[in-house]
């Protein structure tokens, strides 16, 4: 009988720990990003390779502060590929990051064949946007767009614990 006690309440406090677990990767550690109406969506410029805000409406995002990579953000846009193309910075290489299933309008299995089908196109949003992370900004032919956060390749060198190339920003100071 004592075997029988022991075994259940081991089996329950899998459960409570498993059910806990997956509760703080999926939803607890997320929130809703504050809408600022004109630059929420910035793409990189060709001309000035300064970030620009472009027009946009339905915009909705998430964040959280235990990682800058887990940014995701849906919006629609009345410009063009084309249009966005002539004037921003093109990337060739996108993959969107896996967003929590309870945010529906971000499917990166689906933005990822789009933009590998070359049915979508991806842009430089903000570089740096903090050291080491880009923002990226991926936009449909129908106007639908999302963005994301990677990390870029100085991030990866300097995150790795070596130092950062001549090349990269100088890195923040760590703690």
């Amino acid at each position: 009988m004592t075997g029988k006690i022991l075994a259940a309440c081991i089996i329950l406090a899998a459960l409570i720990a498993g059910g806990s677990i997956y509760y703080l990767q999926v939803y607890a550690y997320y929130t809703t990003v504050a809408v600022h109406g004109s630059e929420d969506v910035m793409l990189t410029a060709q001309a000035s390779g300064q970030p620009e805000a472009i027009t946009y409406r339905d915009f909705q995002a998430i964040d959280s502060d235990s990682s800058p990579i887990r940014y995701r953000g849906c919006f629609t846009t009345t410009q063009s590929l084309e249009a966005l193309a002539q004037s921003y910075l093109v990337i060739k290489k996108a993959e969107p990051r896996v967003a929590p299933g309870w945010f529906s309008c971000f499917d990166a299995d689906r933005i990822g064949a789009a933009l590998e089908s070359g049915d979508a196109m991806a842009f430089m949003g903000t570089e740096n946007i903090r050291y080491g992370i880009d923002r990226i900004v991926a936009v449909e032919p129908d106007g639908t767009g999302h963005v994301w956060h990677r990390i870029n390749r100085c991030g990866k060198i300097v995150f790795a614990g070596r130092t950062a190339p001549s090349d990269c920003p100088e890195p923040p100071e760590s703690n």
